[in-house]
């Protein structure tokens, strides 16, 4: 499925504006974590190499530039003047597909707080809708002014750092109300309805996090979500875009990845480490993912530039 996005939304001023913003914090190319512990700012001078990793529950924005996300068998390109939510841990590949020296790719991610959502919806009354019946967990919407002007905000305070801890939680407290009232309302809204089946898939996806090592039993999962497994396996696969066993099993893969870059460990130790009895299974599956052996991958992952 190829999903097409045209942009949208904000006008050519505000955007420059932000990434004007996003510029002068982030000089170099790279992903920035700022003194705001939720926003993080994001740089690069040319296209990117596809990359596995887990998108979570968040506002992500580019001011200048193209991004290329792969959800399963869907494609999503996301551009400039667009924002993407993520309403749930999701396994994904993305890469910047347009960036250049003269006009880096420049964006931000915000994490969001479930807990601050579910209050929010309580205040303002906004409870979910009967016709609203949202499943998605991936979506993007253009940006409007006011998300924007809010945006740059956000980051503007960042030069002032003593106002940091007074502002920047009033500040991100506005974005969300406004995406709560805009394009992206109804998934939020959705993801924190008491009972719904997004705050079930949420939860277990949460516990799948923590406990991926484990051996998975999908009928054990389906009874934590109060779903029949065919059910339980429906939803799973709605919100995330792919099945619970492919979704532990990335979880396992990729953190095995990490511990062999980070801490040096071989792939039998890295593969027992996540769950895997067999070291051929781990090798054979960690190919199909990454496109290349343990050891290859990792020296790969390791050279320069």
């Amino acid at each position: 499925m190829n999903n097409e996005l045209s942009n949208g939304g904000a006008g050519d001023r505000s955007l420059s504006r932000l990434a004007r913003a996003i510029t002068r914090i982030a000089q170099l190319d790279g992903d920035h974590a700022t003194a705001i512990p939720a926003l993080s700012l994001h740089r690069r001078r040319a296209p990117t190499e596809p990359l596995h990793c887990i998108y979570g529950l968040g506002l992500g924005v580019i001011a200048q530039g193209g991004k290329q996300v792969l959800l399963s068998d869907e494609v999503i390109r996301f551009s400039a003047g667009q924002s993407m939510l993520t309403t749930i841990d999701l396994p994904v590949v993305s890469h910047v597909a347009r960036a250049s020296p003269r006009e880096p790719f420049l964006a931000l991610m915000l994490t969001l707080d479930t807990r601050n959502i579910t209050q929010l919806v309580s205040e303002m009354d906004l409870a979910q809708r009967p016709s609203e019946r949202v499943y998605q967990s991936i979506s993007v919407e253009p940006l409007d002014e006011a998300l924007v002007d809010a945006l740059i905000r956000l980051v503007d305070v960042l030069d002032e750092p003593t106002l940091v801890p007074s502002l920047a939680p009033l500040i991100q407290q506005e974005i969300t109300v406004r995406l709560l009232v805009g394009p992206h309302g109804a998934r939020l809204r959705h993801l924190v309805a008491a009972g719904s089946p997004s705050q079930q898939i949420a939860k277990t996806v949460a516990w799948l996090k923590r406990n991926f090592t484990q051996p998975l039993l999908v009928d054990e999962l389906a009874a934590r979500a109060h779903m029949s497994p065919s059910t339980f396996r429906q939803h799973f696969r709605a919100s995330t875009g792919t099945s619970p066993l492919q979704f532990q099993k990335q979880l396992r893969l990729q953190e095995a990845r990490q511990l062999m870059l980070n801490q040096n460990l071989d792939a039998s130790n890295a593969g027992g480490l996540v769950g895997y009895e067999s070291p051929s299974q781990f090798s054979r599956e960690y190919s199909r993912l990454f496109g290349a052996p343990p050891q290859q991958d990792v020296k790969r992952l390791r050279l320069p530039g």
